[in-house]
């Protein structure tokens, strides 16, 4: 019992200090160190943001540069392909028009070879006629053939006698007229 009564006694102020002040400044201590660590924590998430949205709008405009360079390759790929197989095309049709061309040429050397052969032919035989009618000129010149035309032949027959137009329309009609067609009327 006497230890209790002591205990209590003791414990109600007369020899207690407390101390809790010094947990208060160190408390008070800790939030200034946090509230400090906080601001430069804030900071530093601030500009890692900024710097965030800068690339972020670097980044976009680059992929839109990017995006626009390739849809002008796509474009410009595409007009190749087209120009590519028109000059296919052309070369198909260059390719088959060499071939007609190479044939016609062996056809041509054949061609000419022949007309070569034709043009000799006629070239002789117009040497021949010529000839025959040098020959036959100097027949009729000669004046044996002069006296037997004149002696076989009345004069006027061998000139050539011309007609107007009115007189042989004229004589159409009336031969036409005696044959009795009905067409004419």
């Amino acid at each position: 019992r006497d230890m209790m009564s002591s205990f209590l006694s003791e414990g109600h102020g007369q020899g207690y200090a407390p101390q809790s002040g010094q947990i208060t400044g160190i408390l008070k201590q800790m939030k200034d160190t946090m509230e400090a660590d906080l601001a430069d924590i804030t900071k530093t998430e601030e500009e890692s943001k900024a710097t965030y949205e800068g690339l972020v709008a670097a980044k976009e405009k680059e992929i839109a540069a990017n995006s626009k360079a390739i849809e002008e390759k796509t474009q410009r790929l595409g007009e190749i392909g087209v120009k590519i197989e028109e000059l296919k095309e052309d070369l198909e049709d260059t390719s088959a028009s060499y071939e007609e061309d190479k044939k016609f040429l062996s056809d041509l050397d054949s061609n000419c070879a022949s007309k070569e052969a034709e043009y000799e032919v006629v070239k002789k035989t117009r040497a021949e006629e010529t000839l025959a009618i040098a020959e036959t000129i100097k027949i009729l010149n000669d004046d044996d053939a002069l006296d037997l035309f004149k002696a076989t032949l009345p004069s006027s027959s061998l000139l050539q006698v011309t007609l107007k137009d009115k007189e042989v329309r004229h004589m159409a009609i009336k031969a036409l007229r005696g044959s009795h067609d009905n067409r004419v009327d």
